[in-house]
């Protein structure tokens, strides 16, 4: 890229705001799990949305791509650029205000790129809660987790980003900027503009704030790790608690052995909560509008049933704060803990909730037939049927060669994931990882309208080029 192009970049967010240097965009340049590397000519931080609307008139009249990226936490390679040094970041950090908070209205507007984690505590200091809750949080911005429409530990009681969106403003690739930042509940005046841009991943624009529900903060919580013998249970364990606490059910968590044992290898002070080992495991939460006894009672109810039916064979109910904490963050380790074991075959995946079982056993087959030393660390949203299937590979194996097996077993575990009528991505997005396999498995019709649409809103294909389809 011509540093004249830069130059121009410059005059508009401020030389400090373009970095080149490669010290500088190193950050920005690789996924954290090392699987993605990329070049860019500059990253450039706007910061304010005149700018960003500034920013893609001239990348569109200079047919510069540009790749949005949050906080990078993404783990399909969305937000990485290519190789080929041409590319443009462009970080939302700078846009970090919150703008309005309506606790009447239950709502709040944030820019694009304030962290998860200040939203909920700007919620909290206001009596509300925002429910989006991430492994990331500390780190992944809210533009992020729209643009890839995030799921996370709270979507079974409230859904996820695209649930919890109620408006947004948005710079289109012509630098036209579409405000749509009302907070109205019902607003029926056609066509829903919003949930073009909420999981398109950066590829039809750029999104730079957004009016997000809040709700009521629970006056109780009740938290529970526990030992079920097999998914079966956990299943049935499932149906009972959500018919006795409703949509006060607001966590249920499946974790294979393994992923315990990794967490707890790997993980400073993180320790079993269970004095003995068990096959799979539960995190479960009830949360009440009244109390903390409510929640507790509803919990100690579901837990006697699931004991006297064999559903439960031990367990801990967290006795404080710090313990509940101490029993989340044991779960939201687990994808960081299978690092130190090597290589690991990841696969997000969905099923209907009443085929977890018997896709984990199907999928457990086919996986140990390819390779039959691979350790399989399943764990996630039971509730609603999200489960990451990850394998790492046998103990002393060699990573690149385990790697390479990529190519053998994600199309196996995929294929059953489609015969049960399941996505092959749940919350973490197409990117570049999944690409070429969703024209495969997309319905032609709506991958024909995606395309359509993409061509329509980005004629010079400028925006994140190379990314879903």
């Amino acid at each position: 890229m011509s540093k004249d192009v830069i130059a121009q970049f410059a005059e508009i967010v401020g030389e400090a705001n373009v970095l080149t240097g490669d010290a500088d965009t190193a950050p920005y340049l690789k996924e954290w799990r090392g699987r993605w590397t990329g070049k860019t000519a500059a990253v450039v931080r706007p910061g304010s949305t005149g700018e960003v609307s500034a920013i893609l008139k001239l990348a569109s009249k200079t047919k510069t791509a540009i790749v949005p990226q949050g906080g990078n936490t993404g783990l399909v390679g969305g937000q990485i650029p290519d190789m080929s040094g041409k590319q443009v970041i462009l970080s939302p950090t700078r846009l970090n205000r919150i703008r309005d908070i309506d606790p009447a209205g239950n709502t709040i507007t944030v820019e694009a790129g304030v962290v998860l984690q200040d939203i909920q505590e700007a919620a909290e200091e206001h009596g509300r809660l925002f429910p989006l809750s991430l492994g990331a949080q500390g780190s992944c911005q809210i533009g992020g987790n729209l643009s890839t429409n995030a799921g996370g530990t709270g979507a079974l009681a409230h859904g996820v980003a695209r649930d919890l969106c109620i408006g947004l403003e948005v710079v289109l690739p012509t630098g036209e900027v579409l405000d749509s930042l009302n907070r109205l509940k019902k607003d029926n005046t056609g066509y829903d503009l919003r949930n073009l841009f909420i999981g398109a991943e950066g590829t039809l624009g750029v999104i730079t704030a957004a009016v997000l529900k809040l709700f009521p903060k629970p006056a109780g919580r009740a938290t529970a790790f526990l030992a079920v013998p097999s998914p079966e249970e956990a299943l049935g364990l499932f149906d009972r608690a959500r018919s006795a606490a409703g949509n006060g059910l607001t966590a249920f968590e499946l974790m294979a052995r393994i992923g315990v044992e990794f967490t707890t290898r790997h993980i400073p002070d993180v320790r079993d909560p269970l004095d003995r080992h068990h096959p799979w495991y539960v995190l479960m939460e009830i949360s009440s509008g009244q109390s903390e006894d409510d929640a507790r009672a509803t919990l100690e109810a579901v837990l006697e049933h699931g004991m006297e039916h064999g559903l439960v064979t031990d367990g801990a109910i967290a006795e404080s704060f710090q313990q509940r904490a101490d029993f989340w963050r044991l779960r939201e380790s687990m994808s960081e803990s299978q690092i130190p074991e090597g290589g690991s075959i990841k696969h997000d995946i969905s099923v209907p909730v009443d085929s977890v079982p018997a896709f984990l056993a199907e999928a457990d087959r086919a996986v140990l037939a390819i390779e039959p030393g691979s350790r399989i660390c399943a764990f996630g949203h039971l509730g609603d049927g999200n489960i990451h299937y990850n394998i790492s590979q046998p103990v002393g194996a060699d990573k690149a060669v385990f790697m390479t097996l990529i190519e053998v077993i994600t199309p196996a575990v995929h294929k059953i994931v489609r015969d049960y009528g399941g996505s092959i991505s749940a919350e973490h997005g197409i990117g570049q990882m999944k690409r070429d396999e969703l024209a495969e498995v997309k319905n032609p019709v709506a991958l024909d309208l995606m395309r359509r649409i993409k061509k329509d809103f980005d004629p010079k294909g400028i925006m994140n080029p190379g990314k879903v389809i």
